[in-house]
């Protein structure tokens, strides 16, 4: 092997550890990466969850203890969804699930609620929407106070007929220039209180 051999040679040796190197450090990056987007992502969902149940008023690990739904025509999901369980030393807390308005002003939104054992809400948020800015968008807690107001109401509480917005002869108000998004979210969550009362005792099912 002459001089001009062996320096090629030389030269293809460092390259390919470098090679090695960048691959061995993208590699880990990846995995470290991963496992902070999951974390990331659980904190982000027990977060959500925590707004409506508070940790104080369970002791299980709630995003293990589930069950999944499949589509259903009452919470109006087309696919499948989780229910999220909370229990305080085995006794069934409240249950927390997404819902959907499909009938808002510019297309479905989502909801999480949350409902205690007993059938009162323990609050409701809006996760995705596409209301219109200024006007539907004040669905958003970040923009009114109108979504937390929901907290402590049952089917019976208010009555029946006053789960509608005032324009329709109901209770829950209506924003100026934009009743049709507020009328939608009265409904969805009506009929996921319905749905929760008619299923309680399965929602709460021990699973193995």
């Amino acid at each position: 092997m002459n001089a001009i051999q062996k320096h090629i040679l030389s030269v293809g040796l460092v390259l390919a550890g470098f090679a090695v190197g960048a691959t061995s450090i993208v590699a880990v990056t990846e995995a470290y990466t991963h496992d902070k987007i999951i974390e990331n992502e659980r904190q982000t969902l027990l977060s959500a969850i925590n707004a409506l149940v508070d940790s104080s008023e369970y002791n299980n690990d709630i995003l293990t203890d589930v069950i999944t739904l499949p589509k259903t025509q009452q919470l109006a999901t087309k696919e499948e969804t989780t229910v999220y369980r909370a229990r305080h030393d085995g006794a069934p807390v409240a249950a927390v699930f997404t819902s959907i308005a499909p009938n808002g002003y510019s297309g479905s939104i989502k909801l999480l609620v949350g409902v205690y054992h007993d059938g009162t809400l323990a609050g409701v948020r809006v996760i995705n929407h596409k209301e219109t800015p200024g006007l539907g968008d004040k669905i958003n807690e970040n923009k009114t106070n109108w979504i937390l107001k929901f907290k402590g109401l049952s089917l019976t509480n208010p009555a029946d007929s006053q789960w509608a917005v005032k324009k329709d002869g109901g209770e829950f108000d209506q924003f100026t220039g934009a009743t049709i998004t507020p009328r939608a979210v009265v409904t969805a969550v009506k009929k996921s209180l319905q749905f929760f009362e008619q299923n309680r005792d399965e929602l709460f099912k021990e699973t193995k």
